[in-house]
């Protein structure tokens, strides 16, 4: 997966260089800008205007709509100060990439797109950078993911009874029952709140504010109405994949972020909060699930231990196994968003019409392992794929072909073989259960940890609003 990611960072990254020859001026913000077409200074280093125009290229040369309010300039730069804070820490914390592992890993990417190492350079050399250049932004992308994945990642803890807990708040959900459903808090007692969220980001800019909350605004009225809350998060996310859906879990009050909790203070389980949220990242529409008493404030000697719980779990569950097939073109340099979209989309209403065959297509051109049983995947449970592939798994009836699904392997075409009921063993659960509560943890942790460093740095921004070849104010 981490190697999938790295492949993009050519598409995601450009050649970059400061402008040089010094011009006297009267003060130093002037001077950093005349010399080396500044934006901003970060601790001891610094972001030019270039760098910010060469993320705009990317995302023009990628079709992306990009607003003309300027607010993207704005975003794009504060992306670029928390990667170079990012690496300024790594460095410094003694996170490398030897030039092996750069030459191994790049041997990789050429071999998963089916060239040559050679190949591969003289494709990254006619896109119009220098191979040296790929070789630095692909080593920055190793360090920061290496470096995120230690500060972040490996700090996340996961007890058993965090588990056994999950596990007993699914097997009731899928049953329906309630009967061991604990207590609400009486008024003034301890009492954990499970909280679910649609986050629509917000770029800086008036405009992109205003937009942000519409939509905001929109789906908290939807979500009044007698709607599934995440799916009605799903469906939102399929129409723009930069809002995101979760459920926090069970969390006291302690554990919520302060916004969140002023938000649903008084209102009841199953009930959506009044108002839209605002935070400095967007906007959020929240779902209190359910409030219940804490149940690790009571005597310890009426509390069951972690294994006294999983033993009153039952040994297996009942879920439904999908049997699916996919076409997978590859996230890679030289095929853009569009152009894998469009591919996609044409071989879609080729196998609707019946013209061609959906599984002779997957073995002539998807771009992953099961291209050669033409695509077909296998069963596959709950929390087996990525979010986005099964959720777009889940909406298709059986020998139905999906639209292009985007996700982090690249572009997916899907088409739903079966359908079964199948029991999922306890180690299974166990397995999902980790995987599903790491995941909550994560996110949180890591806008947590994001926000700390960005408040820790020491950062002046002196020039977004100019491109680099335009003369400095």
């Amino acid at each position: 997966m981490k190697s999938l990611f790295i492949c993009g960072a050519f598409l995601l990254c450009s050649f970059a260089s400061a402008q040089d020859a010094p011009k006297a001026s009267a003060s130093n913000d002037s001077k950093i800008r005349n010399i080396d077409g500044v934006a901003a200074v970060v601790n001891t280093g610094y972001i030019t205007r270039k760098d910010i125009d060469d993320r705009i290229a990317v995302l023009k040369k990628q079709g992306t709509k990009l607003p003309d309010d300027g607010s993207l300039r704005k975003a794009i730069l504060e992306r670029l100060i928390l990667e170079k804070i990012q690496l300024q820490n790594a460095e410094q914390e003694g996170v490398v990439v030897t030039n092996k592992e750069l030459d191994k890993i790049i041997g990789d990417i050429a071999a998963k797109n089916k060239i040559s190492y050679a190949e591969f350079k003289e494709k990254v050399v006619a896109s119009g950078s220098t191979f040296d250049r790929y070789k630095q932004l692909l080593r920055d992308d190793v360090m920061l993911s290496r470096y995120r994945e230690r500060e972040v990642e490996g700090k996340i803890k996961i007890s058993d009874a965090e588990i056994d807990n999950f596990i007993a708040e699914r097997t009731r959900a899928m049953s329906g029952s309630s009967t061991s459903r604990p207590s609400p808090a009486a008024k003034g007692e301890p009492e954990e709140i499970d909280v679910a969220q649609i986050f629509i980001p917000a770029d800086a800019g008036v405009g992109a504010q205003a937009e942000a909350k519409k939509q905001a605004d929109q789906l908290l009225r939807d979500a009044k109405g007698d709607v599934d809350f995440l799916q009605l998060g799903a469906m939102a996310a399929k129409d723009n994949p930069k809002i995101k859906f979760q459920d926090l879990g069970y969390r006291t009050p302690d554990r919520l972020p302060q916004l969140f909790y002023e938000a649903i203070r008084n209102t009841g389980g199953g009930q959506v909060a009044n108002a839209v949220v605002k935070s400095p990242a967007g906007y959020h529409v929240l779902k209190v699930m359910d409030r219940r008493a804490v149940m690790a404030g009571a005597n310890p000697q009426q509390q069951p231990t972690s294994q006294e719980a999983a033993s009153n779990l039952p040994q297996n569950i009942m879920v439904t196994q999908t049997m699916a097939r996919h076409i997978l073109l590859r996230n890679r340099a030289g095929l853009t968003d569009q152009d894998a979209e469009r591919r996609l989309a044409g071989f879609r209403d080729q196998v609707r019409a019946k013209t061609a065959d959906f599984g002779e297509l997957a073995k002539k051109y998807s771009e992953d392992g099961s291209a050669s049983n033409g695509g077909n995947l296998g069963w596959m449970g709950p929390g087996d794929l990525v979010p986005e592939f099964e959720q777009a798994m889940n909406r298709l009836q059986i020998g139905e072909v999906s639209n292009p699904v985007k996700t982090e392997f690249g572009w997916h075409l899907i088409q739903v073989l079966e359908r079964r009921d199948a029991q999922l063993t306890v180690e299974k659960q166990r397995q999902f259960a980790k995987a599903a509560i790491r995941e909550r943890k994560f996110e949180q942790a890591y806008q947590d940890w994001l926000r700390e460093l960005r408040d820790t740095a020491t950062v002046k921004i002196l020039n977004v609003d100019d491109a680099a070849t335009s003369a400095p104010r």
